[in-house]
């Protein structure tokens, strides 16, 4: 079973779950593909906090991952082996080339070691899981993930845990995608994905149990703007705990549960066919 409950031996451990990560095979990273990782706990150059709630957490290594696979066109690689990146809620593959180049790739579900991947630039490949090729080589109706949004730029969208956006058509040269929040919007054909669904799907289900892991994780606690002085936050102030028959904002008065936070006037919303809707507020982003 993916998600392992405990015995509640203790407070933090009573509601808490574990992922028992059943697709990782290997447990040691490569080397020659991690790098040191610098966090700035949501401070500036200044040393001020421009992002709130974060922290340094524990301290891990960044591996370094193949979002455009474009120089590797036509080249076989071979499964090595799946890793737990502490970085991203997806699993990642270990990937050996023929040439003994190695890189590391988003994990998509049901991989299996010692499977052998494509990717294809102008010719279309076979669309087996984990092969990475042009948006008009891949047949309507598939799954994809590690979509790019512009052509060459490499994976931006699907790359989380247990996702995926639908190939529903093409026309012209834009290809038509659902994507998981139910957005649907277009993307140029010569744009890449990958088959499949990411890894992982099951992350979405474990439960921290306590606050000690959201630490570890860099999260830092945040104080409700109820309980602040009228000066340090809008909804601060008074006598008793009242928020002055307000929607819930920040402390710049944006705000932070459902409301509109994309730039109406950005270039790529010409792209987007059906926004997204809220599921909280049930209002269209």
């Amino acid at each position: 079973m993916p998600i392992k409950q405990y015995k509640p031996t203790s407070a933090g451990r009573r509601f808490a779950s574990v992922n028992a990560h059943a697709e990782v095979t290997k447990k040691r990273p490569e080397k020659t593909l991690v790098e040191p990782l610098q966090r700035a706990a949501g401070r500036n150059h200044h040393g001020k906090i421009t992002v709130r709630g974060r922290s340094n957490g524990a301290k891990r290594l960044y591996r370094v991952i193949d979002f455009r696979r474009a120089d590797r066109d036509g080249q076989a690689a071979k499964v090595v082996g799946i890793e737990y990146d502490p970085n991203r809620s997806a699993h990642i593959a270990l990937l050996a080339y023929a040439d003994g180049v190695k890189r590391y790739i988003i994990a998509p579900s049901n991989l299996k070691v010692g499977s052998t991947l494509m990717s294809s630039g102008t010719e279309a490949v076979d669309p087996n899981v984990g092969n990475n090729m042009r948006l008009r080589d891949i047949p309507t109706g598939l799954d994809v993930h590690c979509v790019e949004m512009v052509p060459g730029k490499g994976a931006q969208m699907c790359r989380s845990a247990g996702t995926f956006a639908r190939l529903m058509n093409k026309e012209g040269d834009y290809a038509t995608l659902q994507l998981p929040s139910g957005e649907v919007r277009r993307v140029h054909l010569d744009c890449r994905g990958t088959i499949g669904q990411t890894g992982n799907p099951d992350h979405i289900n474990r439960r921290l149990g306590k606050a000690g892991l959201a630490r570890h994780m860099g999260f830092r606690p945040i104080t409700r703007g109820v309980a602040k002085s009228h000066n340090a936050h809008p909804l601060g102030g008074g006598s008793g705990r009242s928020k002055g028959n307000r929607p819930p904002v920040g402390p710049t008065g944006v705000g932070a549960k459902g409301g509109n936070t994309r730039d109406p006037k950005k270039a790529s919303g010409k792209m987007i066919i059906r926004r997204r809707v809220s599921k909280r507020y049930g209002q269209k982003h």
